[in-house]
């Protein structure tokens, strides 16, 4: 007898051998027809599985993670099936799952127009008609190198090649097609009742420039009409509020191929919101105790080599000519650890002088692949509100704290503290190489952080191998608008360096001692919150970090003088202000003022100038009617000092 564990803890015997499919008819016909794969033991596995054992069972549905990445790969072989009717010389890659939908990528001469995705689109829909039966098979290494080479998929080939020799490769059979897979995959094709072609890139083979450039289409999949009908439209409004689209409408920012990928351009108006943001910060950390170091962008590899980046982390930094070359070669900073250690290093220490907290508003230079590339979110040079703690072991939690509650200020007083998540990046025990210290000292400072952060009462993941290389680091995650999540604030504890640099203190009885260091942003980089902040306000920033607060809008030249000393007593108190003094109609410069997204529009007429008041548009709540110029003056000074929302 085998006894079957369901996931509400109950259990059912058989006395032979069934398919997962079998037991979820034998549970219910309903849940048969809406099931995708299941849970064996732990492990994804195809609904045709067949359980010959004691199991716990889960049956998965489109409700699940793994249920939907089941049926959207099984559509991204359906797309490659109909790609190779339509085109049967275009050479397949891979074509993986992702969040929110598939892609697949392929070598082909004819270029995938959106004329050309209707007609695949079609043609998918008469596979999913078929109702194609998907069958999973195995080939040993040597067999499955020869049936790629024989049909002239040299990508597939290739990743045959990669695999240990002696290994069983899985296949997966549609009908005419066959695709090499680890799965796992829906029932049949007719399972996909719902799915859209969304677009066309280029992707580099395996994300390698040096390789061919191959066609990517994605795509999204649903088994229901109705849910991808209600995510098409949230990816529209998602296209909408894109801060690659909106910040280039706004003039925040632009690119130039002349200059490179992933090197903007910050235009005056996107200048100016990064500067209030760079003094909003500064100012908070003086208030909060930091020293102000400025230092230099680059350095000999020497300093690398102490710090352990150019071991660790040299194929993402831009080197100055041949890195093995004797004598000096220098580099731009990846980080500004090291630069900052040579601040703590100017003389010896006392465990009076810790906690010592330093912060800089750095510019920092990543080789970044060119694929990774996008908007301000990922870019090769930025600038981020860097700091570096050095703390004894009884200050390790309250620094960990106060870091972690600036952060979290920064990022309430912008409004984006609600779409944040929190991620406990840890090594990754089955890679040592890529980390430097002992697995005992990881352990130790990973418990030790840990505890920290329960103490502090945070909701986080656990995730390993996201750590720093010299240790594990708190995440502030945040998804874009299109769902790719990044990291916008980091806290990380490292154990390793400050021995590394000979960073001591004398402890109180006269031994020296190294000191833990937290590395940690405030607010992170500045270009990504400026893009995140673009695209959850649509372009409308909050009043504070509006390049542009105020436009006064005269309706004659009559007028120009009044709104000219308005101008400057505006401007006298600190708000950021504009006169519209072009030979234009008033309802236009009020039209284009609204596309500017300007928080206040002050028109100016007779009676205005007049009797020294303004006529005021709000952005948010429309025409408030006129009001006395101080009164206005007074309202929205106090509306920029208390950093509304």
């Amino acid at each position: 007898m085998y006894k079957i564990t369901l996931r509400d803890n109950s259990q059912i015997e058989f006395s032979e051998a069934k398919s997962v499919m079998e037991i979820a008819q034998g549970i219910s016909e309903g849940l048969a027809r809406v099931a995708l794969c299941a849970l064996v033991d732990g492990e994804v596995k195809d609904l045709s599985y067949i359980i010959n054992k004691d199991a716990t069972l889960e049956i998965l549905t489109f409700d699940t993670k793994e249920g939907k990445n089941a049926l959207r790969h099984s559509a991204s072989h359906i797309l490659a099936q109909a790609v190779k009717r339509l085109y049967p010389d275009a050479k397949l890659a891979i074509g993986p799952a992702i969040e929110n939908g598939f892609y697949y990528d392929f070598d082909c001469e004819t270029s995938f127009t959106p004329e050309i995705l209707t007609k695949l689109e079609d043609e998918m829909k008469k596979i999913v008609k078929e109702n194609l039966k998907i069958e999973k098979f195995t080939m040993e290494r040597k067999d499955a190198l020869k049936y790629f080479e024989e049909k002239g998929e040299i990508y597939k080939s290739e990743l045959v090649s990669d695999l240990p020799e002696g290994e069983e490769i899985s296949f997966y059979k549609q009908g005419e097609f066959t695709d090499l897979c680890a799965g796992p995959h829906v029932p049949e094709t007719g399972r996909v009742k719902a799915f859209k072609l969304t677009s066309v890139a280029g992707a580099y083979w395996r994300g390698n420039e040096k390789n061919k450039m191959l066609q990517r289409i994605y795509g999204t999949a649903f088994t229901k009409k109705s849910d991808m009908e209600e995510y098409l439209a949230q990816v529209e409004e998602a296209k909408k509020r894109d801060h690659n689209k909106i910040g280039r409408e706004l003039e925040f920012f632009t690119t130039s191929e002349l200059i490179g990928q992933g090197l903007p351009i910050l235009l005056p108006k996107g200048s100016r919101v990064i500067q209030t943001l760079q003094r909003f910060v500064e100012d908070e950390e003086e208030k909060r105790g930091y020293l102000l170091t400025k230092t230099p962008l680059m350095a000999k590899r020497d300093l690398y080599k102490i710090s352990g980046h150019w071991d660790h982390y040299r194929d993402g930094m831009f080197i100055m000519g041949d890195p093995d070359a004797e004598g000096e070669v220098f580099a731009l900073r990846p980080m500004t650890c090291p630069f900052q250690f040579q601040a703590y290093l100017t003389k010896m220490r006392s465990y009076r002088d810790l906690p010592l907290r330093y912060g800089e508003t750095s510019t920092l230079f990543r080789n970044e692949a060119s694929g990774e590339m996008h908007g301000l979110i990922r870019v090769r040079q930025f600038t981020i509100s860097e700091g570096h703690l050095a703390c004894r072991p009884d200050q390790l939690e309250e620094e960990f704290a106060g870091c972690l509650e600036l952060a979290k200020y920064m990022l309430e007083t912008l409004g984006l503290d609600e779409d944040v998540t929190y991620r406990f990046s840890k090594w990754d025990e089955n890679d040592k190489e890529k980390y430097i210290g002992s697995a005992e000292e990881w352990e130790n400072v990973q418990n030790r952080m840990r505890e920290i952060l329960d103490g502090l009462k945070i909701e986080y993941t656990e995730e390993a191998g996201e750590a720093a290389f010299y240790g594990p680091k708190l995440d502030i995650q945040i998804k874009n608008v299109h769902g790719k999540e990044d990291t916008l604030v980091t806290i990380q504890i490292d154990f390793q360096l400050a021995e590394r640099f000979g960073m001591e203190y004398v402890d109180s009885d006269g031994s020296k001692k190294y000191p833990y260091v937290i590395h940690r942003t405030s607010l992170g980089c500045y270009e990504r919150t400026l893009a995140l902040l673009i695209e959850k306000y649509a372009g409308a920033l909050p009043t504070w970090l509006m390049p542009t607060q105020v436009k006064i809008l005269p309706i004659a030249d009559s007028h120009f003088e009044y709104a000219n000393a308005l101008k400057k007593e505006l401007m006298d108190a600190g708000v950021r202000v504009s006169v519209d003094m072009r030979n234009e109609k008033i309802g236009y410069k009020i039209r284009e003022a609204q596309l500017e997204k300007t928080p206040y529009m002050l028109i100016i007429g007779d009676r205005e100038r007049d009797e020294e008041t303004v006529s005021v548009r709000s952005r948010k709540e429309g025409d408030l009617g006129q009001v006395p110029k101080a009164d206005f003056i007074d309202s929205i000074v106090k509306e920029i000092r208390e950093r509304r929302k």
